[in-house]
């Protein structure tokens, strides 16, 4: 056990989903959110902080909560193919989707797979590290909750039938303390959230979070305030400032308790931070139909043998499989070159020889890690054919660009997960990939993609993290966890 450094603050890691830079702003400056106004009086606003790709919310939030990309959490999309098993692995893009793959089948996926399971267990969680430096971890409800404490399924909850029912029946580990959408509670609270519904989870995060400030439960809080996302997905990015209204009360629900603003500060740090940020949709691309010259493995495939390749949409981005090992190198090109042709594809990347393959309609680019070229994180690329595909520029030897940033450590991480397809797509500003249960979000909002507008996102540190923010030459969220574990003085 390494001893954490003595005299730390306690820290509460408060995740906004989809938390928009421009409505995080408008919602302070109207007075809608007041909590979030003072730590950003007090603390330090980076407006850039890069998400993962693609960039969706289980991808982002195993970044978040590990501290790494896809090629070692492991963890690909929200829709993606399992060439070890041979089928499908549903997250929860829309209730169509699920049911389309097995209710029952993608509630497993999401509760219990994906962290016990799809996860890396080469790495630790944040609550991991916690957890074995002794610290007392907790965590609201969040995708992504492993920690060293064991917890059966909650008795206490009046909901406890519909969720029994729902064949959550099994233990997990978590963090110490840890409250899953009324099918996990650690201890009673007198808190419940109808199984984790839209529209009630940053309430029950809050009224967890109080009972936990009030008793003085952690070291470490991971408050997830999910809704929104899900009303961002609805009314679109420019309605953010009412659920940011939402989650700014939660917070301040936690201030509450402890005595108010100052009172909670002196004791607390605390991390506001987006996952992802999402950007308007007008129009969806249906890719099954697009590739519909290529044999198709269907969710429920009567001759899956007979299937070429197999399509995982994830909102605006996307992934492809070809399905016979032995002619991915050959077909992966071919599908590329296919998928050029339908609209509203921005960026299609394929793994070469070890090199990444980017095309775009203003070129084609290889890249590869090291060479003479470093990226705004210091990173090493070498980058060969027309840099516009990616909107990059050079300067002193330091490629970027704005409209993707961080995109080359971004590409390679997603290319290089074993979990990965062997075509991977981000859509354009304004299009979404249609989900396997025929849903869109035209008329709403979206994410997902490689593109600025879906990747930037809130990065808000009050009484943690290294000042000025501008030492740090390019934010993101696989930064949070080292900060963290810097924070408590415990070793990686």
């Amino acid at each position: 056990m390494t001893p954490h450094r003595r005299g730390a603050r306690k820290v509460v890691l408060a995740v906004i989903d989809a938390l928009d830079p421009a409505g995080f702003e408008r919602a302070v400056s109207d007075g809608r959110a007041p909590a979030l106004a003072a730590l950003m009086e007090r603390g330090t606003y980076v407006p850039d902080c890069v998400s993962s790709f693609p960039s969706i919310t289980p991808v982002a939030a195993s970044s978040i909560a590990t501290g790494l990309g896809p090629a070692d959490h492991l963890i690909p999309s929200m829709n993606w193919y399992h060439r070890g098993e041979e089928r499908y692995v549903e997250y929860g893009s829309s209730f169509p989707a699920t049911r389309t793959f097995g209710i029952f089948r993608s509630l497993q996926d999401t509760v219990y797979n994906m962290n016990l399971a799809h996860l890396t267990q080469e790495h630790k969680t944040v609550f991991e590290h916690l957890d074995d430096a002794g610290l007392r971890t907790a965590c609201t409800t969040y995708l992504i909750y492993r920690g060293r404490h064991r917890h059966e399924p909650s008795t206490d909850s009046r909901y406890s039938r519909l969720a029994e029912a729902a064949q959550f029946r099994h233990a997990v580990w978590g963090a110490r303390e840890l409250f899953y959408a009324d099918i996990f509670d650690s201890r009673g609270t007198g808190c419940f959230s109808t199984l984790g519904m839209p529209g009630q989870r940053d309430a029950h995060a809050a009224c967890v979070g109080e009972h936990l400030v009030e008793n003085d439960l952690f070291d470490f809080l991971l408050l997830s305030l999910p809704d929104n996302d899900t009303y961002s997905h609805r009314l679109g990015p420019e309605a953010q400032p009412t659920s940011i209204a939402a989650a700014d009360r939660a917070i301040e629900r936690l201030m509450h308790a402890a005595g108010g603003v100052e009172a909670f500060l002196e004791d607390h740090a605390v991390i506001v931070l987006s996952d992802h940020s999402q950007t308007a949709i007008d129009s969806s691309v249906n890719l099954a139909q697009a590739l519909d010259s290529w044999r198709l493995l269907l969710p429920a495939d009567q001759a899956p043998e007979e299937a070429e390749i197999a399509v995982c949409p994830g909102a605006r981005s996307a992934q492809v499989y070809v399905l016979e090992h032995e002619r991915r190198e050959e077909l992966a090109p071919r599908l590329a070159e296919d998928l050029r042709g339908v609209e509203g594809v921005d960026v299609i990347v394929r793994r070469g020889q070890d090199e990444g393959v980017v095309w775009t309609r203003r070129g084609e680019l290889r890249f590869a890690p090291g060479g003479e070229l470093v990226d705004e994180r210091g990173e090493s690329w070498s980058v060969d054919g027309h840099l516009d595909a990616l909107a990059f520029e050079v300067r002193d030897g330091v490629i970027s660009s704005e409209e993707y940033p961080d995109a080359l450590a971004r590409l390679w991480s997603a290319l290089d997960c074993p979990r990965s397809g062997d075509v991977l797509l981000s859509a354009a500003p304004g299009v979404e990939f249609m989900d396997w249960g025929g849903q869109d979000h035209v008329g709403g909002g979206s994410h997902g993609s490689l593109h600025r507008g879906d990747s930037l996102g809130v990065l808000l540190m009050c009484g943690i993290g290294p000042e000025p923010a501008e030492e740090h030459r390019e934010w993101a969220i696989r930064d949070v966890t080292p900060m963290l574990l810097d924070h408590f003085g415990v070793n990686a």
